[in-house]
C-alpha cells in the first residue's frame, strides 16, 4: 500500500514538473494568439509556427550547435589531460589546485561575463563565435576536470605501466589506454558541456553587441518582444531548441549513468 501511495505521489509530481513542457509543445501547435486563450489540446493542430521558427530562428539554432560543440571539443581537450595530471601526481599542490577548480566555480556568471567583455573588446572577440566558445569553456572545464579526475583514480596503474614497458611514450599509453577505459565519463563531462553551452543565456547577451551571432537562447529573448501575437512561434522555437538536448540526455543516458560513478568505488 505504501509503494502504491508513494507511486501516485511521484506520478503526480512528475505531471506537475513535465507541464509546461506540454503546454509548450501543445502552444507550438496551436494557432497564432495568445497561448491563454490556446484550448487544453490541439484539436487542430497547425505547423505553421514551426515553419516560421524554422525561418526566422533556423541561423540562431546553427550557431548554437556550432558554440555548444567547440565548447564540447575544446573543454574535453584541456580538461581531460589536466584530470589525468591531477589523478597522478601526489603532491599537496593537487589540493590547493582542485581547491582553485572548485573556487572558480563559485564566481558568479555575470562577473566572468563583465570581465570577458573588457578583455574581448580589446582582442577582438566581441561577436564571434570562438569567444563564446572560450566563455562558456569557463564554465565547461572546471566541471569536465573533477568528473575525469574522479573516474581516473579508479584506474589501475598497472594498465599504463603495461603499455610503458611495451615502449608506449606517455603520450601513447594516455591516448591508447587512459582514454578508451574512460570513455563513460568523457561521454558525462562532454554532454554536461554541451549543455551547458546550448543553454547559455549570460554570455551570449553579454558578449554579443551585433545580430551578426545570435544564439538560440538570445534568440527566444528577443523574439519575445516582436512576436507577442504569434507565441505558436515563439513555443515552437523553444521545443526545436529543447529537442538536440532530449536526444543527447535519451542517447546518453546509460554512459551518464556509468560515469558518473564510475570512481565512486575503487
Amino acid at each position: 500500500m505504501k509503494r502504491t501511495a508513494y507511486a501516485i505521489i511521484g506520478v503526480l509530481i512528475l505531471c506537475v514538473m513535465l507541464f509546461p513542457v506540454y503546454w509548450m509543445v501543445n502552444a507550438s501547435l496551436q494557432p497564432s494568439g495568445n497561448t491563454l486563450t490556446a484550448g487544453f489540446l490541439p484539436l487542430h493542430p497547425t505547423f505553421a509556427g514551426y515553419k516560421r521558427a524554422l525561418d526566422e530562428q533556423g541561423g540562431n539554432l546553427v550557431t548554437s550547435m556550432i558554440i555548444a560543440a567547440g565548447t564540447v571539443v575544446l573543454s574535453l581537450a584541456i580538461a581531460t589531460p589536466c584530470a589525468y595530471a591531477l589523478s597522478q601526481f601526489r603532491s599537496r599542490w593537487v589540493s590547493i589546485g582542485l581547491l582553485a577548480i572548485l573556487i572558480s566555480q563559485m564566481i558568479p556568471g555575470i562577473v566572468i561575463a563583465n570581465a570577458l567583455y573588457t578583455a574581448y573588446e580589446r582582442i577582438g572577440l566581441l561577436n564571434s563565435i570562438p569567444g563564446l566558445i572560450l566563455a562558456n569553456c569557463s564554465s565547461g572545464i572546471p566541471f569536465a576536470i573533477l568528473i575525469l579526475r574522479s573516474f581516473m583514480l579508479s584506474l589501475p596503474p598497472s594498465l599504463v605501466e603495461a603499455a610503458r614497458v611495451d615502449g608506449a611514450g606517455l603520450f601513447r599509453a594516455f591516448v591508447a589506454i587512459v582514454l578508451p577505459i574512460s570513455k563513460n565519463s568523457l561521454i558525462t563531462a562532454g554532454l554536461f558541456s554541451f549543455l551547458f553551452s546550448w543553454s547559455d543565456f549570460l554570455f551570449a547577451l553579454t558578449l554579443t553587441t551585433k545580430g551578426g551571432v545570435r544564439p538560440v537562447t538570445l534568440g527566444i529573448y528577443q523574439y519575445l518582444g516582436t512576436q507577442v501575437q504569434n507565441w505558436n512561434a515563439v513555443m515552437a522555437t523553444a521545443v526545436l531548441s529543447a529537442i538536440p538536448a532530449i536526444v543527447l540526455l535519451v542517447a546518453a543516458q546509460k554512459y551518464i549513468a556509468a560515469g558518473a560513478i564510475g570512481g565512486a568505488v575503487k
